[in-house]
């Protein structure tokens, strides 16, 4: 096996987020689920639009959203999703290559347009997520470089791009193509409704071994496997999966590993602004420490340092230097 060039290659939605600040009256007139993410078409992404505040305007997604961490914490990192060839495609494209990460795969001519989350911020740092996927469903098994797989330590995989058929089927190839090289598979399950709907694909991949990281935080952990014990989740999954991480906000995290349990407190933070991108940037950070061949404690201490950095300000990609935080609190 050929020692890889990448350490984390990603497949997951090409977004833009539209954020902006509101109050809580909004969330209500607007019949928002405060705090949650909801899946909408053209007409309400229109609608939301309209009925924001001042926004800016920032490239997401949330498998890209951890590969800039990464890249912040000096990873060598590509992406693969599938922009329009739009003007929110070309904002994209170059905000993540501006980053440092690879990202080669062809803009899409046509409808629909590129894929935009609009946020809605409250002042308790809540984010309410409306999220038009556009052409970022649309990704073709095609667009897969399996040599760019191939060279990579860890594939990492966001499970929101797995409702939408085209790119699932995306998803299944590249997998096969990272395990025939004898490459580690990395999943996030991103949310619970998506366990609703596809958790029986999940537990079937966990089975037969497909997935070698699991990332989960607490809700995902109950939905997928049942038990409203956190512990009990734990005690479930733990030995079906080699490398387990579950986040639980405030309360910091827990990974399992060869039957052992690593716990990490959240770091501490002044005032939490925007919890955006706070479970991307903690498998950024505990990815990047991974492939470092760090203890896991270490990993989740990185994890926990990328999380508070990117809740302390508006959107989900670092702004300050994550290595001068990680270096000030490790050494």
């Amino acid at each position: 096996m050929t020692q890889p060039s990448t350490d984390v290659i990603a497949i997951g939605n090409a977004i833009v987020d539209v954020m902006a600040p509101c109050d809580d009256a909004l969330i209500e007139q607007l019949g928002l689920m405060k705090g949650g993410m909801t899946l909408i078409d053209t007409q309400r992404a229109h609608d939301l639009y309209d009925a924001m505040g001042p926004a800016r305007e920032i490239s997401g997604g949330s498998a890209a959203n951890t590969l800039a961490g990464l890249a912040a914490l000096g990873a060598n990192c590509a992406f693969i999703g599938q922009v329009a060839d739009d003007q929110l495609g070309e904002v994209f494209a170059h905000d993540i290559r501006a980053g440092g990460i690879a990202f080669d795969t062809a803009a899409r001519a046509g409808d629909p347009p590129t894929a935009r989350c609009l946020i809605f911020v409250t002042a308790d740092g809540q984010r309410t997520m409306n999220t038009f996927l556009g052409a970022s469903q649309y990704l073709p098994a095609a667009a897969l470089d399996e040599a760019a797989i191939a060279d990579a330590r860890i594939l990492y995989l966001e499970g929101y791009l797995w409702d939408p058929e085209e790119p699932r089927a995306a998803m299944r190839r590249a997998i096969a193509a990272a395990k025939s090289h004898g490459r580690k598979v990395a999943f996030t399950l991103s949310d619970a409704f998506v366990i609703e709907r596809h958790g029986a694909d999940f537990r079937a991949m966990i089975e037969t071994g497909e997935i070698d990281i699991l990332f989960a935080n607490h809700v995902e952990l109950e939905a997928l496997t049942g038990h409203g014990d956190f512990d009990k989740g734990l005690a479930d999954l733990a030995p079906k999966v080699p490398l387990l991480v579950v986040t639980r906000g405030a309360e910091g995290a827990v990974a399992i590993h060869a039957g052992e349990r690593f716990e990490v407190s959240a770091e501490p933070i002044e005032r939490v602004v925007d919890t955006t991108g706070a479970g991307d940037l903690f498998a950024a950070g505990f990815l990047f420490g991974h492939v470092r061949e760090l203890a896991i404690d270490q990993c989740l201490t990185i994890g926990a340092i990328a999380a508070a950095e990117v809740i302390s300000h508006y959107g989900a990609r670092p702004e300050a230097d994550l290595q001068a935080l990680i270096k000030a609190r490790l050494g």
